[in-house]
């Protein structure tokens, strides 16, 4: 890890630790940049803006690929003050994202109340175990789309 990236890392730091005081969110930052360019910088937004995705690692993803124009973040780096919880960590790879720093561990922010562990347990299981009852249900009609999607000449892959 160079200074820079510890600087960053430290910057997303600080953006939790505001988020402390102002009652945006919950104490969560983050920050991604490319090379020396920062992209984004973020807080948690939940409370906020009764959005249960703005995580601040997903607000600084929908802020940076607002900056460059595209959908795709390779070859910048996310810095973010805790371990990404599974949602996170999820858009982190679909936006491509080549690395990831983070301070605390998700360990930390279960002991303050921010337990994802159960959602890695879930992840897991087979979708019949799950807590949340889920069925699949008109799957050929669903597959259809797909299978208009393989033949679309004009479509644009992510």
């Amino acid at each position: 890890m160079t200074t820079h990236d510890q600087r960053l890392l430290r910057l997303a730091i600080h953006l939790a630790q505001e988020n402390l005081t102002t009652g945006v969110g919950g104490p969560f930052g983050a920050v991604i940049a490319r090379g020396t360019d920062i992209l984004a910088t973020a807080s948690n937004e939940v409370t906020s803006t009764n959005d249960p995705t703005a995580h601040a690692e997903v607000v600084a993803i929908r802020q940076a690929c607002l900056s460059i124009g595209h959908y795709s973040l390779a070859g910048c780096i996310l810095y973010a003050s805790c371990e990404p919880c599974p949602m996170c960590l999820a858009a982190t790879y679909w936006a491509r994202i080549d690395r990831l720093y983070y301070a605390a561990s998700r360990h930390d922010a279960a002991e303050a109340g921010f337990d994802d562990e159960f959602l890695y347990r879930e992840l897991v299981l087979p979708v019949n175990e799950r807590i949340i009852p889920t069925h699949q249900q008109l799957a050929s009609e669903g597959a259809a789309i797909f299978t208009a999607w393989s033949a679309k000449t004009d479509k644009v892959m992510y």
